[in-house]
């Protein structure tokens, strides 16, 4: 059982939910307010499961669950993933619950799909209003896990041109949010015949998106 998950099944237990139930396998999809598109990349979640199923040995259900930012069950999932390209809006108690989630284990990864970066950042500092978005290393281990990224993020579409980066926002030392920026990961993991993207692009999004759920399973 991994430290951060461990966190998360006491507040689960707190709040009379079932525990590590067959849902807690599952990868989960981050619905939110706003106008945004969260549904932007269907096939992602799925054919992210898939690929840590056959080369990190996970277990991982391919269909992923879809949950609501101020639900209590995103508290079922160690793992949230969240993508769009426009707008994003948190309101108070969706601000509490996110919160109360990250700081009690949960994990939140972000991916720009071109268009979110000016929405996301203000919504996540109200988050964390205590905390900034920071560059992280390139030896940062989330690009240090079974594949290694010496480079950083891989730049999968090209949006404007600029070098992919990734921010995370850090609470007491842990990594809870990783943002991929100018990267497209989201994207990346889609089937092969939505972007036309080349094999090696995809099996690099692939990579690091296995990567980081190694790293965040592992703290």
């Amino acid at each position: 059982m991994i430290k951060r998950y461990s966190i998360l099944l006491v507040i689960v237990s707190i709040a009379s939910f079932s525990g590590f139930t067959q849902k807690s396998y599952q990868l989960a999809l981050l619905k939110y307010n706003g106008g945004g598109d969260w549904y932007a990349n269907p096939t992602s979640l799925t054919n992210l499961a898939d690929f840590c199923n056959k080369n990190l040995k996970t277990s991982f259900n391919p269909e992923y669950a879809t949950v609501e930012v101020g639900s209590s069950e995103i508290f079922n999932f160690p793992f949230l993933d969240m993508t769009g390209h426009g707008n994003v809006i948190f309101n108070d108690q969706e601000v509490l619950n996110l919160r109360n989630y990250l700081i009690a284990g949960g994990f939140l990864h972000i991916s720009d799909n071109y268009g979110i970066d000016k929405f996301i950042r203000p919504q996540m500092k109200k988050v964390f209003p205590e905390l900034e978005f920071v560059e992280l290393p390139f030896d940062f281990p989330i690009y240090h896990q079974k594949y290694n990224f010496p480079n950083g993020l891989p730049k999968i579409h090209e949006h404007d041109g600029k070098p992919p980066q990734g921010f995370g926002l850090l609470w007491e030392g842990r990594l809870v949010c990783f943002y991929d920026y100018e990267c497209d990961l989201g994207d990346g993991w889609e089937d092969a015949e939505v972007h036309k993207d080349s094999a090696d692009k995809r099996l690099k999004a692939l990579q690091m998106g296995a990567n980081i759920v190694q790293y965040v399973f592992k703290e």
